[in-house]
């Protein structure tokens, strides 16, 4: 048993400590230069609770808290909703099925960066182009010029690549679901749409909220697809928390101030997980 506990703690041991040096430590330090006014150089005194409440206060914060809430929002209600359908349809007794599982998760194992790049291609030059010979007024302008359509793009980038996991994952749930089910429904006369609410849909709960929950989560911490796709324009229209708090901490000399910024929302994340399983797990239960 000594050998055995000794084999396991030198497993775990490198393993914590290089979490704990990257991950804990850098945690613990935001947090304390939190309530200072450390710029990220040079000295700094202790400011109290300040950067929390300047936080409340800025527009700028207040703008990227908003936007960010609607793309996650928008982003996460899409994506299930697609990837529901297209794990339905790949579940399916269909030719290539294996096929075409291995094509709809093919935007997954690409780059973010990449594929932010290929779509900001197609939003401003590729499109445009089409809508200008086909005569079609909304699809000859940028979308990603536009402050008010923006964020459209981003949440169309965002989704073309994340159904991929989320499908994954529901069709994982619908391999669960005895096909006696169905076929017993059919005895009875149920249609396509009764099934899907009586038997599907409630079979697949926890693989709902599992997916609401991790999608959402994400969502929150979009950065790499709006720094390639718009740089969190045009102006800030698409300046996410992530992206807000990588400018003011890195670059703008902010470094407290952007890590109470990032405290506040670590707690708002947390706090959205925990209601969204709340809520969820209750109407699996039901």
């Amino acid at each position: 048993m000594k050998t055995k506990n000794r084999t396991y703690l030198l497993m775990v041991i490198p393993a914590f400590l290089i979490f704990f040096v990257f991950h804990t430590f850098p945690a613990i330090q935001g947090i304390f230069y939190s309530f200072t006014d450390y710029k990220g150089y040079g000295s700094w005194d202790f400011v109290g609770i300040k950067n929390y409440i300047n936080v409340f206060l800025d527009e700028r914060a207040l703008g990227a808290y908003g936007f960010t809430f609607k793309f996650a929002i928008t982003a996460t209600i899409i994506v299930n909703i697609i990837s529901v359908l297209i794990a339905i349809g790949l579940n399916a007794n269909i030719k290539f099925r294996k096929t075409l599982r291995a094509t709809y998760f093919l935007p997954f194992i690409l780059s973010m960066l990449i594929v932010s790049y290929i779509f900001k291609f197609i939003f401003t030059n590729f499109l445009p182009e089409i809508g200008q010979s086909l005569g079609i007024e909304a699809l000859s302008t940028n979308i990603l010029g536009s402050p008010e359509h923006a964020w459209i793009g981003v949440v169309i980038l965002t989704v073309w690549q994340s159904a991929a996991f989320n499908t994954l994952l529901y069709l994982a749930g619908l391999s669960t679901i005895d096909n006696e089910l169905y076929e017993a429904a059919n005895i009875d006369g149920a249609g396509s749409w009764s099934k899907f609410w009586k038997i599907t849909f409630p079979l697949i709960a926890p693989f709902f909220t599992i997916n609401m929950v991790v999608a959402m989560k994400n969502f929150l911490m979009a950065f790499d697809q709006i720094i390639a796709l718009t740089e969190g324009g045009p102006g800030t229209a698409t300046e996410s928390i992530s992206l807000l708090i990588y400018r003011g901490g890195f670059e703008g000399g902010q470094f407290a101030y952007q890590s109470a910024n990032a405290v506040i929302y670590f707690v708002v994340i947390v706090a959205i997980s925990l209601i969204q399983l709340r809520v969820l797990e209750r109407r699996e239960v039901k």
